[in-house]
Formats: C-alpha cells, structure tokens, sequence
C-alpha cells in the first residue's frame, strides 16, 4: 500500500516538475526572443525544478531499472555469489546515501539557520535546496527494498538497463522492417 502510493506520487511528481521545466523555458524563450524581456527569476527556478526532477529520477530509477552498470563479471558468477555482490554493493550504495543524508542535514539546517533566500526568489534557501534530503530519503527506500528483495531471493541484483540488448533487439527490428514481408527488401 504505502509502496503504491510512493510510486504513484514518485511519478506525478517527476511528470509535473517536467512540464513546469518546459513550460517555463517555453515561456521565457517566447518572452525574450519575441518580446526582448524576461523573467530574472526563471533560470534559477529551472535550474531548482531540474535539480528535484534528476533527485526524483534517480529513485525512479531504481525501481524501474533504468540505470546503466556494469555487470559483465557479476552475471557470470553463480547465483548465490552474484546475491551476495549485489548484497555488498546496495549496503555500499546505502552507506553513501546515509553519509549524503548526514551532509545535506547539515547544510540545510545551517541554510534555515542563516535564513538565506534564493538569489532571484523570496524563497528560503533551505527550502528550495530540500530536495538533496528528500531525495536521498527516497532513494534509500529503495534500495532498501531492493535489498530485502535480494535478501528474500526474489531478485539476484539490481535492475539494469541492457543497452547492448535492446541494441541488438532494435537492429532486428529495424532489419525485419527493411526486408518487408517475405524476407525481400522494401
């Protein structure tokens, strides 16, 4: 239930802050280059939407698989050594995320202290950079999930994108598609 709700939310999210970031340089396009004014305040809030969407997408990422790694020697060991890898590196990737966490606790919580705003935006620092929390928060959920997933044996590793298998897998495509029905070329 509660993972259903992080994906759904995780997703609206990612989807809306996409759309505010192309509209907003829309916008800011049209009003520069048609009219030769801007917005002062809409290269920092792009830069901000930007920084949330990647933070949002890493988490994504995990859970759908679309992280690129390298996994050439792990998928030729056996299956209980290639868990036990994985294991190793999602508490590697758990340590970094906690020692991330630690840090940006601090600078956030000195920013709030300091009561800085936004250069262009009355908006206070802290909370315009509080996506390097959250988002950390949200990706170590999932790796967490990802580990009790190894550990309970549905799964030997992370999720990752093959690209050299949809490479060959588009190929094919691409080649039937050329010769056409019958195997002759179109």
């Amino acid at each position: 239930m509660l993972n259903r709700i992080i994906n759904s939310l995780e997703e609206a999210i990612i989807s809306l802050l996409l759309a505010s970031m192309t509209l907003l340089v829309f916008v800011e396009v049209v009003l520069r280059f048609g009219f030769g004014i801007g917005m002062m305040w809409s290269q920092e809030l792009t830069l901000l939407l930007s920084a949330w969407m990647v933070l949002f997408g890493v988490s994504y990422g995990l859970k759908v698989g679309s992280h690129i790694g390298v996994d050439a020697l792990v998928k030729v060991m056996p299956p209980k050594t290639r868990r036990l890898i994985s294991m190793v590196a999602v508490v590697a990737c758990l340590g970094y995320c906690g020692l991330f966490l630690q840090g940006s606790w601090v600078y956030l919580e000195k920013m709030h202290m300091i009561g800085i705003e936004l250069e262009d935006m009355p908006i206070p620092k802290w909370l315009g950079h509080s996506i390097l929390l959250i988002g950390m928060v949200l990706i170590a959920i999932r790796l967490l999930q990802l580990l009790w997933a190894i550990y309970t044996g549905k799964t030997d590793g992370f999720k990752l994108a093959d690209e050299a298998k949809e490479s060959l897998q588009l190929a094919e495509e691409t080649k039937a598609q050329a010769t056409g029905p019958g195997g002759k070329s179109a």
